[in-house]
Protein backbone atom coordinates (compact mmCIF):
# COMPACT_ATOMS: atom_id res chain seq x y z
CA UNK A 1 0.00 0.00 0.00
CA UNK A 2 2.82 2.42 0.86
CA UNK A 3 4.47 1.68 -2.46
CA UNK A 4 1.26 2.27 -4.39
CA UNK A 5 0.72 5.57 -2.61
CA UNK A 6 4.31 6.63 -3.32
CA UNK A 7 3.85 5.87 -7.01
CA UNK A 8 0.58 7.80 -7.06
CA UNK A 9 2.05 10.81 -5.26
CA UNK A 10 5.12 10.94 -7.46
CA UNK A 11 3.02 10.73 -10.62
CA UNK A 12 0.93 13.62 -9.35
CA UNK A 13 4.11 15.63 -8.76
CA UNK A 14 5.39 14.68 -12.22
CA UNK A 15 2.17 15.77 -13.90
CA UNK A 16 2.09 19.01 -11.92
CA UNK A 17 5.61 19.86 -13.03
CA UNK A 18 4.74 19.75 -16.72
CA UNK A 19 1.15 21.01 -16.74
CA UNK A 20 -0.57 24.38 -16.72
CA UNK A 21 2.19 26.07 -18.67
CA UNK A 22 4.72 25.45 -15.90
CA UNK A 23 7.48 24.53 -18.34
CA UNK A 24 7.17 27.85 -20.14
CA UNK A 25 7.22 29.72 -16.82
CA UNK A 26 10.18 27.68 -15.57
CA UNK A 27 12.11 28.38 -18.75
CA UNK A 28 11.30 32.08 -18.54
CA UNK A 29 12.44 32.18 -14.91
CA UNK A 30 15.63 30.34 -15.81
CA UNK A 31 16.50 32.79 -18.60
CA UNK A 32 15.55 35.86 -16.55
CA UNK A 33 17.71 34.69 -13.65
CA UNK A 34 20.65 33.40 -15.69
CA UNK A 35 20.82 36.20 -18.24
CA UNK A 36 20.01 38.81 -15.58
CA UNK A 37 23.06 37.75 -13.58
CA UNK A 38 25.25 37.85 -16.69
CA UNK A 39 24.07 41.36 -17.58
CA UNK A 40 24.38 42.71 -14.03
CA UNK A 41 27.89 41.33 -13.66
CA UNK A 42 28.93 42.72 -17.06
CA UNK A 43 27.61 46.18 -16.19
CA UNK A 44 29.49 46.17 -12.90
CA UNK A 45 32.77 44.98 -14.43
CA UNK A 46 32.31 47.26 -17.44
CA UNK A 47 31.82 50.41 -15.37
CA UNK A 48 34.97 49.61 -13.42
CA UNK A 49 36.88 49.20 -16.67
CA UNK A 50 35.42 52.39 -18.17
CA UNK A 51 36.12 54.42 -15.01
CA UNK A 52 39.39 52.92 -13.72
CA UNK A 53 40.21 55.90 -11.50
CA UNK A 54 36.99 55.66 -9.50
CA UNK A 55 37.04 54.01 -6.08
CA UNK A 56 34.68 51.15 -5.16
CA UNK A 57 32.28 53.40 -3.31
CA UNK A 58 31.85 55.62 -6.37
CA UNK A 59 31.33 52.65 -8.68
CA UNK A 60 28.73 51.16 -6.32
CA UNK A 61 26.94 54.50 -6.15
CA UNK A 62 26.82 54.78 -9.95
CA UNK A 63 25.54 51.20 -10.28
CA UNK A 64 22.89 51.75 -7.59
CA UNK A 65 21.64 54.88 -9.36
CA UNK A 66 21.45 53.05 -12.67
CA UNK A 67 19.42 50.30 -11.04
CA UNK A 68 17.10 52.78 -9.33
CA UNK A 69 16.46 54.73 -12.52
CA UNK A 70 15.30 51.78 -14.60
CA UNK A 71 18.19 49.40 -15.21
CA UNK A 72 16.84 46.61 -12.97
CA UNK A 73 13.31 46.52 -14.41
CA UNK A 74 14.63 47.34 -17.86
CA UNK A 75 16.88 44.27 -17.91
CA UNK A 76 13.95 41.96 -17.13
CA UNK A 77 11.75 43.58 -19.78
CA UNK A 78 14.54 43.52 -22.36
CA UNK A 79 15.14 39.81 -21.72
CA UNK A 80 11.40 39.07 -21.96
CA UNK A 81 11.04 41.05 -25.18
CA UNK A 82 14.11 39.41 -26.71
CA UNK A 83 12.85 35.92 -25.88
CA UNK A 84 9.39 36.61 -27.32
CA UNK A 85 10.86 38.08 -30.49
CA UNK A 86 13.43 35.29 -30.73
CA UNK A 87 10.76 32.59 -30.45
CA UNK A 88 8.85 34.11 -33.33
CA UNK A 89 12.04 34.46 -35.38
CA UNK A 90 12.93 30.76 -35.08
CA UNK A 91 9.35 29.50 -35.39
CA UNK A 92 8.51 28.39 -31.86
CA UNK A 93 4.76 28.73 -31.56
CA UNK A 94 4.05 26.35 -28.66
CA UNK A 95 5.71 28.70 -26.19
CA UNK A 96 8.14 26.06 -24.93
CA UNK A 97 11.77 25.44 -25.84
CA UNK A 98 12.65 21.80 -26.52
CA UNK A 99 16.43 22.06 -26.15
CA UNK A 100 19.38 24.32 -25.42
CA UNK A 101 20.00 25.04 -29.10
CA UNK A 102 16.52 26.53 -29.52
CA UNK A 103 16.94 28.60 -26.37
CA UNK A 104 20.31 29.94 -27.51
CA UNK A 105 19.03 30.70 -31.03
CA UNK A 106 16.07 32.62 -29.64
CA UNK A 107 18.28 34.76 -27.43
CA UNK A 108 20.62 35.47 -30.34
CA UNK A 109 17.76 36.24 -32.74
CA UNK A 110 15.78 38.35 -30.30
CA UNK A 111 18.11 41.35 -30.30
CA UNK A 112 19.05 41.13 -26.62
CA UNK A 113 22.39 42.92 -27.02
CA UNK A 114 20.84 45.75 -29.02
CA UNK A 115 18.10 46.02 -26.42
CA UNK A 116 20.60 46.30 -23.59
CA UNK A 117 22.54 48.90 -25.57
CA UNK A 118 19.43 51.06 -25.93
CA UNK A 119 18.52 50.50 -22.29
CA UNK A 120 21.96 51.62 -21.08
CA UNK A 121 21.75 54.86 -23.07
CA UNK A 122 18.29 55.59 -21.71
CA UNK A 123 19.13 54.87 -18.07
CA UNK A 124 22.45 56.73 -18.16
CA UNK A 125 20.64 59.77 -19.58
CA UNK A 126 18.04 59.64 -16.81
CA UNK A 127 20.68 59.44 -14.10
CA UNK A 128 22.64 62.24 -15.75
CA UNK A 129 19.56 64.46 -16.14
CA UNK A 130 18.83 64.03 -12.44
CA UNK A 131 22.30 65.30 -11.58
CA UNK A 132 23.51 62.01 -10.12
CA UNK A 133 26.42 61.60 -12.52
CA UNK A 134 28.35 64.20 -14.46
CA UNK A 135 28.21 64.68 -18.22
CA UNK A 136 31.77 63.35 -18.40
CA UNK A 137 30.85 60.09 -16.66
CA UNK A 138 27.64 59.70 -18.67
CA UNK A 139 29.48 60.21 -21.97
CA UNK A 140 32.26 57.85 -20.94
CA UNK A 141 29.79 55.05 -20.17
CA UNK A 142 27.81 55.52 -23.40
CA UNK A 143 30.88 55.84 -25.60
CA UNK A 144 32.57 52.79 -24.11
CA UNK A 145 29.49 50.64 -23.54
CA UNK A 146 30.81 48.08 -26.04
CA UNK A 147 33.04 46.89 -23.20
CA UNK A 148 29.86 45.96 -21.34
CA UNK A 149 28.03 44.59 -24.38
CA UNK A 150 30.93 42.42 -25.53
CA UNK A 151 31.24 41.00 -22.04
CA UNK A 152 27.53 40.20 -21.97
CA UNK A 153 27.68 38.48 -25.36
CA UNK A 154 30.74 36.44 -24.42
CA UNK A 155 29.34 35.35 -21.06
CA UNK A 156 25.97 34.39 -22.56
CA UNK A 157 27.79 32.14 -25.02
CA UNK A 158 29.76 30.60 -22.14
CA UNK A 159 26.54 30.07 -20.21
CA UNK A 160 24.96 28.11 -23.04
CA UNK A 161 28.16 26.13 -23.63
CA UNK A 162 28.02 25.06 -19.99
CA UNK A 163 24.41 23.99 -20.52
CA UNK A 164 25.42 21.75 -23.43
CA UNK A 165 28.10 20.22 -21.24
CA UNK A 166 25.71 19.77 -18.31
CA UNK A 167 23.20 17.95 -20.51
CA UNK A 168 25.93 15.60 -21.70
CA UNK A 169 26.66 14.74 -18.10
CA UNK A 170 22.94 14.34 -17.35
CA UNK A 171 22.42 11.97 -20.27
CA UNK A 172 25.38 9.90 -19.14
CA UNK A 173 24.08 9.68 -15.56
CA UNK A 174 20.64 8.61 -16.84
CA UNK A 175 22.19 5.93 -19.08
CA UNK A 176 24.29 4.71 -16.16
CA UNK A 177 21.21 4.52 -13.93
CA UNK A 178 19.32 2.52 -16.57
CA UNK A 179 22.23 0.07 -16.90
CA UNK A 180 22.35 -0.39 -13.14
CA UNK A 181 18.59 -0.90 -13.11
CA UNK A 182 18.81 -3.59 -15.78
CA UNK A 183 21.54 -5.31 -13.73
CA UNK A 184 19.52 -4.92 -10.51
CA UNK A 185 22.45 -3.03 -9.00
CA UNK A 186 20.74 -0.76 -6.48
CA UNK A 187 23.98 0.62 -5.05
CA UNK A 188 25.03 1.75 -8.51
CA UNK A 189 21.55 3.14 -9.14
CA UNK A 190 21.68 5.11 -5.92
CA UNK A 191 25.03 6.62 -6.83
CA UNK A 192 23.82 7.70 -10.27
CA UNK A 193 20.49 8.93 -8.89
CA UNK A 194 22.32 11.35 -6.59
CA UNK A 195 24.20 12.70 -9.59
CA UNK A 196 20.94 13.09 -11.54
CA UNK A 197 19.34 15.02 -8.69
CA UNK A 198 22.30 17.36 -8.36
CA UNK A 199 22.66 17.89 -12.10
CA UNK A 200 18.96 18.63 -12.53
CA UNK A 201 19.41 21.76 -10.42
CA UNK A 202 21.94 23.12 -12.92
CA UNK A 203 19.95 22.52 -16.09
CA UNK A 204 17.60 24.65 -18.09
CA UNK A 205 14.16 23.05 -17.71
CA UNK A 206 12.92 21.04 -20.69
CA UNK A 207 9.87 18.81 -20.64
CA UNK A 208 11.57 15.63 -21.88
CA UNK A 209 14.39 15.90 -19.36
CA UNK A 210 12.05 16.59 -16.45
CA UNK A 211 9.77 13.70 -17.47
CA UNK A 212 12.66 11.28 -17.69
CA UNK A 213 14.26 12.43 -14.44
CA UNK A 214 10.97 12.25 -12.55
CA UNK A 215 10.16 8.81 -13.95
CA UNK A 216 13.52 7.66 -12.66
CA UNK A 217 12.70 9.30 -9.34
CA UNK A 218 9.46 7.32 -9.07
CA UNK A 219 11.08 3.99 -9.96
CA UNK A 220 14.08 4.60 -7.75
CA UNK A 221 11.98 5.38 -4.70
CA UNK A 222 9.60 2.50 -5.38
CA UNK A 223 12.49 0.05 -5.30
CA UNK A 224 14.20 1.77 -2.38
CA UNK A 225 11.07 1.79 -0.23
CA UNK A 226 10.32 -1.81 -1.16
CA UNK A 227 13.51 -3.04 0.46
CA UNK A 228 15.42 -2.81 -2.84
CA UNK A 229 13.09 -5.42 -4.35
CA UNK A 230 13.10 -5.23 -8.15
CA UNK A 231 9.86 -7.22 -8.53
CA UNK A 232 7.48 -4.57 -9.84
CA UNK A 233 3.78 -4.59 -10.60
CA UNK A 234 2.38 -4.28 -14.12
CA UNK A 235 1.63 -0.60 -13.56
CA UNK A 236 5.11 0.03 -12.24
CA UNK A 237 6.67 -1.81 -15.18
CA UNK A 238 4.86 0.60 -17.49
CA UNK A 239 7.06 3.34 -16.00
CA UNK A 240 10.11 1.31 -17.00
CA UNK A 241 8.89 1.27 -20.60
CA UNK A 242 8.90 5.09 -20.63
CA UNK A 243 12.65 5.04 -20.07
CA UNK A 244 13.41 2.86 -23.12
Amino acid sequence: MEIDNLEKNNNIELNNNISNGNIKDMQQDFLNTTLGKVINTAVDIGIRAILPDFIDEQIINIKDNLLEYGLKDGIIKTIDDAIDLGKSAIGIFTGNFDNVSQMQSAVQSGGLIDGISTLLDSVVNKVNNNGLISNTVANAIKQSKNIILNNIESNIENTFNKQYESFEYMNQYIDNWKNCFENKDFEGMDNEYSKIENQLNNLAPFENTINEARTIEVLHNLIKNNGQDFNLSKEQLELVEKLK
